[in-house]
């Protein structure tokens, strides 16, 4: 009897790693992390930050299980053992269950914070879902990336009734763009080879690194001028950016995204030391 309950249980735990593991959750716990930074910078009542961050949650898990629903065959032609989905590790009726429940949350504690800041984090995770269903097949794919994230500082800012500083929202969507070009390096011969031709793959795999380290820099070139951060922190900053944009040009696989992710989460901590 033990011994069933022990099997069952480790099934369940295994679905459930299945489920999250289709959703994308390194890039949706970055993208919340940074809504509650720039939550924590704007000064928002406890109340107020938890459903900004709730609302940005389950609109980031939407987006990334509408992903690998939309492309499962993709995956499965470039033998994509690492997505569930493509591997038939993931049911698709509970991803599909999953990512339905997650809309509809993100629908509901968007408009819960306010109806022109939950329509303007719509607009993000619209952003998101415009992407996976055919923008990143084309030169405009740069696009959903660049308004998502601008339009999550704009979603922040409206929630405490104000409009962001006009650093936030285009810092915002440089840091969009970079970690847009970073995320495809790893992928990018499977993409070519199942027809994807987005912004990255017409720039060819020696340029995307390069273009994304200009991009990231001068993201966090545009933090610290917003921001106007003191005479050591804004040297700390730049070296430590330097460092991670180095990361982003020479690294291989994974690592020039988990950089990007570094430094947009770099420029969102000297948002809040500052403000």
């Amino acid at each position: 009897m033990t011994t069933g309950l022990a099997a069952r249980r480790a099934v369940a735990r295994g679905a459930v790693g299945d489920l999250l593991g289709a959703a994308h959750l390194g890039p949706t716990v970055a993208v919340t992390v940074l809504a509650a930074l720039l939550a924590g910078a704007q000064g928002l009542a406890p109340g107020r930050a938890t459903h900004v961050v709730l609302a940005v949650l389950a609109g980031q898990l939407s987006i990334g299980w509408s992903n690998d629903l939309v492309d499962r065959d993709r995956d499965r032609a470039s033998a994509r053992v690492d997505k569930p989905l493509a591997a038939d590790a993931a049911p698709v009726g509970a991803v599909k269950v999953a990512c339905g429940l997650a809309v509809l949350l993100a629908v509901v504690l968007s408009l819960a914070v306010g109806l022109l800041a939950g329509l303007v984090h719509l607009g993000c995770v619209a952003c998101g879902w415009a992407y996976n269903l055919g923008l990143k097949s084309t030169l405009w794919s740069w696009v959903p990336y660049a308004g998502a994230f601008g339009g999550l500082t704009v979603f922040v800012a409206l929630a405490d009734g104000a409009l962001p500083p006009w650093w936030w929202p285009v810092g915002a969507a440089l840091l969009g763009v970079g970690a847009h070009l970073v995320n495809v390096l790893p992928d990018v011969d499977d993409d070519l080879a199942t027809g994807v031709r987005g912004l990255p793959h017409r720039l060819g795999p020696r340029r995307i690194a390069p273009v994304a380290g200009v991009v990231l820099a001068l993201a966090s070139a545009v933090a610290l001028v917003g921001s106007s951060a003191s005479g050591a922190t804004a040297v700390g900053v730049a070296v430590l950016v330097t460092v991670l944009v180095v990361l982003v040009v020479a690294a291989r696989g994974r690592v020039p995204f988990v950089a990007a992710v570094a430094i947009a989460l770099v420029d969102a901590t000297v948002l809040v030391a500052v403000r």
